[in-house]
């Protein structure tokens, strides 16, 4: 008798099948209304791939072992056909392997059934249509083809008849997959008279047959399955992998890396130097930023000639810049800002990018807590970086922070870069083709296409610091331990909870302190004014210097200088001459140059010697002399100055315009209000609207929420309650439906799942009009009037009469269903 998967999973014990829930998360996502529910979920094809998916390369082997060795009638192998398989190679694998392999199948109940009748769960071979890259049997092909294979002897010697042309096209298919396509006219005959340089077919009397193609379909060694596409059967695969085995070369481990390990000191060294490059050009990307605000593209993101700008400001190539870009604009230290007005920025859009206010409070965290918020946005951001530059599938160019380099897989790739490196050994730097064939055995199906995201993968981790040497650094696997074993547990859904705002310092971030060098609260002042900081300085002294010297290069020891223009900008802050003294002889642990003094003093005497007011505008000042210079200076004729009284000049113009025009004659001024008190004059910072970081995003948004265990034996406790309600239901005596009965007692819908989808199948036969009530993808239930054509592969596909659209519901998530008789 068959035992349906409902069945099985009915007799599991409810910490068996809260199990099967914690390896497949997806099937509780809605809840499911009863056991057969259940079990229709877990058959469906988008369940079945995502589980395949998170398959290694031999446990997938095995499953084609299963597939392969089911009874063509029963549909049922056994463990022990499945052994018997795995080990008729060279080089067979340890049956315990096998055994394991076959156990994490049944688990996930990809196999289910006892090991004398095992069963392959529904969809998979949808998913997967051509078990280990084989073919479909030859009886399913062609019956010619069929009376081939059925005599080994005269197979083989069609086989050695091949021509090499020929043998190495078998040799390409039999590898997998088995299906190829067949160039335009590969198989026409050839002209009458034309020479061919095959050998004869020894099948037909020593006549050419053409191409190497034309010679396999004639042989019967592959058959034409369409107009253009041709398929190798099973037997001849398996005769031509007499060499490797039935299931190709196995290997039951992953490949192993050749790199010895390197000194781990060193490589925690290396990606500590970059992850201070990346705080450095993280800053120097925001200031230049917040002088010179980016435009948004009307299609959205940012322009090449805006990004080139940024790159020569932070001092990195396109691609690096666009990668600091993308990586603050995920940890919120940057946005969109609304402009007045509409469309005043020179690309036609009314944004610009800008730092925001996160800004300020990330420049006050320790540089420690700086990289940690920027690694952990790029752990978790949406966006390949390596699409910007690149052209779109209407040939446009991918721009930064635009819509076309988002890409929901990407923290997946991440995480699965990463945990490849974090399970060698620490300090073990492999090749980037070794991290991919480790890659490519972990998660073939999930790997597969994606080489290139791989590979930007660990550029991108080696620029972020992540990794040193090409090996993860310590503090590193505990960044990613951490933010791993947070997305696993899941007990903090919604971000609320952060290490950096409860001053709770992150085990990576107490390791990466210890690396840096401390930061420094002094300066070296030099004989020619430069001022060089020995070290990361501490934030207080890092907003000194920014108004009191000039930048002029960084790295271990950042070197300022102090001019004209940085002392002016002082004084115009609020300096007095006295308060730069003091700066000076506190911060310096060197003697303060008589050069230095001479400065602020000369400059903070002429500083306030004339005063600005509106009159249209008015300069005025108590050194009569100076305002005769003003006035007999021809670099300032554009302003129309005019003597009022001999202490006031006048003009027609703002104060503003005034500033400029005297500052860049080379004069001092300051501004004064009515009441002859000087305006101190320290620029006021645009930042946009704050934004959250997507650090608090899950790795992988693609996947369903992981639930602890007492959740799910909670579920599965719900679960055992709806499908006791639906047996009871169906013990119940049969009720009347139609049009009468819903007069009386309104609509009467199914009570199971079950009895729902029999009313279903009913319809599709009687083409009836069905009220389904089900679950949509927001949690929410409705209901429809439809006529349903085809049930099948988990799916219900149905017409609504009123507006003539074919629906495809789930049947998962179908709660209900009544005829409209």
């Amino acid at each position: 008798m068959t035992t349906s998967l409902a069945d099985h999973l009915r007799a599991l014990p409810d910490e068996s099948l809260a199990a099967l829930l914690q390896l497949r998360p997806d099937l509780v996502v809605p809840v499911p209304a009863d056991v057969s529910a259940l079990a229709i979920r877990a058959e469906s094809r988008v369940s079945v791939a995502r589980v395949l998916d998170g398959l290694d390369q031999f446990t997938l082997q095995i499953l084609d072992a299963a597939r392969l060795t089911r009874h063509p009638e029963e549909g049922t192998t056994s463990t022990d056909a499945v052994l018997a398989m795995a080990t008729a190679g060279p080089h067979p694998p340890a049956p315990t392997t096998v055994r394991a392999a076959v156990d994490r199948l049944r688990a996930r109940f990809l196999l289910y059934g006892p090991e004398h009748a095992l069963r392959v769960a529904g969809s998979v071979d949808e998913v997967s249509a051509y078990p280990a890259g084989l073919g479909r049997p030859a009886a399913e092909l062609d019956a010619r083809t069929a009376a081939l294979c059925a005599d080994p002897a005269k197979l083989r010697r069609t086989l050695l008849a091949a021509p090499p042309s020929a043998r190495a096209i078998l040799d390409r298919l039999a590898a997998g997959p088995p299906v190829g396509s067949v160039p335009p006219g590969a198989l026409q005959a050839p002209p009458v008279g034309a020479e061919d340089d095959l050998p004869p077919d020894a099948t037909n009397g020593g006549a050419p047959t053409g191409s190497p193609i034309r010679w396999l379909v004639d042989a019967r060694l592959l058959v034409r399955v369409s107009g253009g596409t041709v398929e190798l059967p099973r037997e001849v695969a398996l005769l031509l992998r007499r060499d490797t085995g039935p299931l190709g070369p196995l290997r039951t481990s992953p490949p192993s890396v050749t790199a010895p390990p390197r000194e781990p000191k060193a490589v925690d060294s290396a990606g500590a130097g970059q992850t201070m490059e990346l705080v450095r050009h993280t800053e120097a990307l925001l200031e230049s930023l917040a002088a010179d605000p980016a435009p948004v593209l009307r299609s959205g993101g940012v322009g090449v000639r805006d990004l080139r700008r940024l790159a020569r400001a932070v001092g990195l190539d396109e691609p690096a810049t666009a990668l600091v870009f993308e990586v603050a604009y995920a940890a919120g230290l940057v946005g969109e800002l609304d402009l007045p007005g509409a469309t005043t920025s020179r690309y036609g859009a009314d944004q610009q990018v800008l730092p925001t206010g996160g800004y300020e409070v990330w420049r006050a965290m320790s540089l420690a807590h700086r990289w940690e918020q920027l690694a952990r946005a790029w752990l978790t951001m949406t966006r390949q970086v390596g699409l910007v530059g690149q052209r779109d599938d209407r040939d446009r160019p991918i721009s930064a922070l635009s819509a076309e380099a988002e890409r929901a897989g990407a923290p997946a790739a991440r995480l699965a870069v990463l945990a490849v490196l974090a399970d060698l050994e620490p300090a073990t730097a492999p090749t980037p083709d070794e991290v991919l064939e480790l890659l490519d055995w972990r998660a073939p199906r999930r790997s597969r296409g994606r080489e290139a995201a791989h590979r930007e993968v660990l550029a991108e981790a080696a620029q972020l610091g992540v990794t040193g040497l090409g090996a993860l650094t310590s503090y590193g696997r505990l960044l990613l331990a951490d933010v791993t074993e947070a997305d696993e547990r899941g007990d903090d859904p919604l971000g609320l909870r952060s290490d950096a705002e409860s001053g709770d310092p992150s085990s990576a971030v107490r390791a990466l302190d210890a690396l840096l060098p401390a930061p420094v609260d002094h300066f070296l002042v030099q004989a020619d004014l430069s001022v060089v900081v020995p070290g990361p300085p501490d934030p207080a002294l890092a907003a000194e210097l920014d108004v009191v010297a000039e930048h002029e290069s960084a790295g271990g020891a950042s070197v300022h200088r102090i001019t004209t223009a940085s002392v002016r900008r002082a004084l115009d802050a609020g300096y007095t001459a006295d308060d730069l003294h003091a700066l000076f002889r506190r911060r310096s642990r060197t003697p303060i140059p008589q050069g230095l003094t001479y400065l602020v003093d000369d400059v903070a005497r002429k500083h306030g010697g004339l005063r600005l007011g509106s009159a249209g505008g008015y300069v005025r000042s108590d050194d009569e002399a100076l305002l005769a210079e003003v006035l007999a200076d021809r670099r300032l004729e554009s302003m129309a100055f005019r003597r009022l009284a001999p202490t006031v000049l006048v003009t027609p113009y703002q104060v503003g315009r005034m500033l400029i025009a005297l500052r860049d004659a080379g004069y001092a001024p300051v501004p004064e209000d009515t009441s002859g008190a000087t305006v101190l004059s320290r620029p006021k910072t645009r930042r946009a609207p704050a934004r959250a970081s997507v650090s608090t995003r899950a790795l992988d948004p693609l996947a369903a929420p992981k639930l602890a265990m007492p959740r799910l034996l909670g579920v599965v406790e719900q679960i055992r309650r709806g499908d006791a309600a639906a047996r009871a239901a169906r013990r119940a005596p049969a009720v009347v439906r139609g049009s009468a009965a819903r007069v009386a007692a309104g609509p009467m819908p199914a009570h199971s799942h079950s009895e729902a989808l029999a009313v279903l199948q009913q319809a599709v036969r009687d083409k009836a009009l069905v009220w389904v009530g089900y679950v949509d993808a927001h949690g929410a239930t409705a209901s429809r009037l439809v006529r349903p054509v085809s049930i099948g592969a988990g799916y219900l596909r149905a017409e609504d009469d009123r507006t003539e659209m074919l629906h495809t519901f789930a049947l998962h998530r179908i709660t209900a269903a009544v005829r409209e008789d």
